[in-house]
């Protein structure tokens, strides 16, 4: 198998680092553009909207390898994404509302988005090739 190759594991760890490194720098750069709470709550959602198109491309069109997805999301879209801060920004609220206001906005988006990418990806994905993989 290739793949189980050191130097193509070493390639990927490499690639997902780099993924890593734009994914949460990104998301410090949309903390500086929009206030705190929202900004989490917008990459969250961003992510999981990109992150189904992601997967459902792969069970609708199979396009992206293994790898590729495995770089992307593994890299990127989860250092966009950031659960630990929204549990902090839960944990930390002044009010039980804002708490509500928190984790409703968090989750809800989220769906939201993840619904979203899977159509778009439904969407866009046309036939799919014969001998394709999936998520």
């Amino acid at each position: 198998m290739a793949d189980s190759h050191p130097l193509v594991r070493l390639e990927t760890v490499a690639l997902i680092a780099i993924g890593g490194f734009a994914g949460s720098n990104l998301r410090l750069f949309a903390m500086g553009v929009v206030p705190d709470t929202a900004s989490i709550v917008l990459v969250n959602a961003v992510a999981s909207a990109v992150l189904a198109v992601v997967v459902y491309e792969a069970e609708a069109a199979g396009r992206l390898s293994s790898r590729a997805r495995l770089v992307f999301t593994t890299g990127f879209l989860s250092s966009l994404s950031t659960y630990s801060t929204f549990a902090l920004q839960a944990a930390l609220a002044s009010t039980p509302l804002a708490l509500l206001g928190i984790v409703a906005a968090n989750y809800g988006f989220g769906l939201a988005g993840v619904l979203a990418g899977r159509a778009l990806a439904r969407r866009l994905g046309g036939p799919r090739p014969a001998g394709g993989e999936t998520a």
